[in-house]
């Protein structure tokens, strides 16, 4: 009787159906990439997938990397590639199209020049960030515009990213090329006689010589983003109730980033990928991204934290260009700033 029981058990485990096996998807993003840790498995419990996301660098070295590995694909999806390169990804062919519908809650002008291929997710605006206690400590005016960098009173006080492989340095030298038009190497060749500090990434701005984070920087004035301020008072430790930095917002001062993520031509996974980018689009991530990644999120529904909102600076008029415009004129204007500025 024992044997008979014995080999019903071990027919019926052999006809009983094998739980689906999980689908690994392989995001490739920037340094910066976060997304809480409920969030994510809210995706894979969903799908039966994991979620692996292979961080490649800053936004630049990241779109380097898929470039080079197109043949090869390292990653199912790429994450972060902003307006400034988006037109580099384009161009070079690492996206496949997708039959998602853009959904017609996001604002018009995210989707400009996009489509099929990448999926606008979150936007930000890179400004000019300064230290509050220097200027007043100095009995100095913030600078309202642009034009006023190169006052001698601000001599040697700001640090750039080097636009050649920084994308938040990319932005600003975009945002001079909008607001002065013709004369945005004149500009440049200013900020140069006023002492500019030039260093090649973010990190090295932020961390090493603007005087706000460390409090040990030279400068007092970064290129950064409008969220660094609510970042600073959300993980300032000990807790403070005001912004030590703050952001110049004025007119055209600031240029607006969009961040896009395109499935990698190539992938053995385009369904399971298109549902990522689905979910990308999701309020459960666009809700979870201001505080993540100090981003707002292009779906309008999605709830933003109290922190972020009080803290975040606001910029009413940002200084934009089309990725067409990016597209025809990037190489161009990289190559003349290099010149004026002796990269």
């Amino acid at each position: 009787m024992k044997y008979i029981i014995l080999i019903t058990l071990v027919m019926l485990s052999a006809c009983a159906p094998r739980a689906p096996e999980v689908q690994t998807l392989t995001v490739m993003t920037h340094d910066s990439f976060s997304v809480s840790a409920a969030v994510a498995r809210q995706f894979e419990q969903a799908n039966n997938a994991k979620l692996v996301f292979l961080k490649s660098g800053d936004a630049g070295a990241m779109l380097n990397k898929a470039i080079l590995s197109m043949n090869a694909p390292l990653a199912d999806i790429l994450y972060g590639v902003d307006n400034t390169f988006l037109s580099r990804a384009l161009e070079a062919g690492i996206f496949e199209p997708t039959s998602l519908a853009f959904s017609e809650s996001i604002p018009s002008e995210f989707l400009i020049g996009v489509a099929p291929y990448a999926l606008p997710v979150d936007y930000g605006d890179v400004c000019i960030n300064y230290d509050k206690a220097y200027f007043i400590e100095n009995h100095l005016t913030v600078p309202a515009s642009l034009e006023e960098l190169s006052d001698p009173n601000y001599k040697g006080l700001l640090v750039v990213e080097d636009p050649t492989t920084s994308s938040p340095g990319l932005a600003f030298m975009m945002a001079t090329r909008v607001h002065f038009g013709e004369s945005w190497l004149d500009y440049w060749q200013s900020l140069l006689e006023n002492g500019v500090v030039i260093v090649d990434d973010w990190e090295a701005a932020y961390y090493t010589n603007f005087s706000g984070s460390s409090g040990r920087g030279l400068q007092p004035m970064v290129v950064s983003y409008a969220t660094s301020p609510a970042a600073e008072v959300i993980f300032a430790d000990p807790p403070v109730e005001t912004a030590p930095t703050g952001s110049i917002v004025g007119p055209e001062t600031c240029f607006r980033q969009i961040e896009y993520a395109g499935i990698l031509k190539g992938t053995n996974s385009h369904d399971l990928a298109e549902k990522f980018i689905q979910f990308l689009l999701s309020k459960p991530f666009q809700t979870d991204l201001p505080l993540q990644m100090f981003v707002f999120p292009v779906l309008p529904e999605a709830e933003l934290p109290k922190a972020f909102v009080k803290y975040a600076e606001q910029v009413d008029d940002p200084a934009t260009l089309t990725p067409t415009e990016i597209a025809i004129n990037r190489e161009t204007w990289l190559e003349e700033w290099s010149q004026v500025m002796g990269r």
